[in-house]
């Protein structure tokens, strides 16, 4: 029997299109726990490596022999030899190619949709991170917006579309995830844009991204309306491209809403998060397609493996949007809060440019799920 194999794009597939999959996952139990693969027909068994040292007979009755195998582990080594033995007995199994290291750094783009004079927007689901980016392309030139910090993808969709990178932004200074927009913008000597009220400690350059703001991409308008919408960070800055879509950063997702304590904050900030998801957001129109820059769980992807949904609809259904009372809401922000993110001071203080570490260290970093909502 040969062993296959699965990238992370095979397995983004599978999730995307609702394909039933068996995962062996010979992690830790606590990793496992903490941050796995997930699809909507996935099924599970979790297994530690160092128990099947001496053989996987002992778990071959409680693997399926119709449906697609595939073993997982951090790196890719343990899974290999693994997914070897599963052979042997005669089973036909797959491994992931790169492991949760992988997974973690895998971004699939999805077109949103057409803008006015034919324009495109583009969103990068970071799958296995939850994080999303985007694109927007516009008679040859391009904006990034909340880019990873794995930028070459962006740089070659980017080129596959004949488009040159004129604008980066980010909406806020985030904390689960190293940035990619300042390698970016280096890079294509685009214009790097960051809230200021989140750029008082960065050790760099950048365009002040402030209300009342319209930066052209081509034949599309990017109007920086005066969207300050502080509460996940001081400066969360919200944004709308082609008066049709709203980038929302992390203030407003699409099954919850932002955390308001990644700076140590969150009594000081849980008010602006309310002002802005209860009044700014308000006065906007709910015909609007709301795209945040992480989706939670895999019910928030669409048909087509994107994340979105109209403002007035998550006015309807989004429980974060539907909390009357003020002191309920204020204690339910605060209160019910998950674990902070892996490393997020170090991620800041890399996001400000007050450290660099190597790649090795920005991947262990950021490894795990993204924990940016309130629960």
């Amino acid at each position: 029997m040969t062993v296959n194999v699965m990238t992370a794009k095979d397995v983004t597939k599978k999730v995307f299109d609702k394909e039933s999959l068996f995962i062996l996952d010979v992690r830790n139990q606590s990793d496992f726990n903490d941050w796995k693969i997930e699809g909507e027909n996935f099924d599970y068994l979790n297994i530690p490596y160092f128990e099947l040292l001496d053989g996987v007979e002992e778990i071959l009755e409680k693997l399926p022999k119709d449906k697609d195998i595939l073993v997982v582990c951090a790196k890719e080594g343990s899974s290999v030899m693994v997914a070897d033995m599963l052979s042997e007995a005669g089973l036909t199994v797959s491994y992931l190619k790169g492991g949760m290291k992988a997974w973690s750094e895998h971004l699939e783009p999805v077109k949103v949709g057409d803008l006015k004079d034919g324009g495109e927007i583009y969103q990068f689901v970071r799958i296995g991170k939850g994080c999303l980016s985007y694109m927007v392309v516009s008679n040859g030139e391009a904006a990034i917006i909340d880019a990873t910090r794995m930028t070459d993808i962006f740089l070659e969709f980017a080129d596959s579309k004949g488009a040159k990178v004129t604008h980066v932004f980010d909406t806020h200074l985030h904390a689960d995830h190293i940035s990619g927009g300042r390698k970016i913008a280096e890079a294509t000597n685009a214009t790097y844009w960051l809230p200021p009220k989140d750029a008082t400690e960065v050790t760099f350059e950048y365009a002040a991204l402030e209300g009342g703001q319209d930066v052209t991409i081509g034949n599309t308008t990017i109007n920086i309306h005066a969207l300050y919408s502080p509460g996940h960070t001081i400066g969360s800055t919200s944004f709308v491209v082609d008066e049709k879509y709203l980038l929302s950063g992390d203030i407003l997702f699409i099954d919850s809403i932002g955390r308001p304590d990644l700076a140590g904050l969150a009594q000081d900030w849980v008010g602006d998060l309310r002002e802005t998801l209860y009044n700014r957001y308000r006065e906007l129109s709910d015909d609007l397609v709301v795209l945040p820059a992480h989706f939670m769980i895999i019910d928030e992807l669409n048909e087509d493996g994107s994340v979105s949904e109209k403002l007035g609809t998550l006015f309807a259904k989004n429980h974060g949007l539907n909390i009357a009372d003020e002191a309920e809401f204020r204690k339910i922000v605060t209160e019910n809060l998950p674990p902070q993110p892996n490393a997020y001071q170090e991620i800041r203080e890399t996001n400000m440019g007050k450290v660099s570490p190597d790649e090795e260290k920005q991947r262990e970093m950021e490894i795990g799920p993204n924990r940016c909502a309130v629960r």
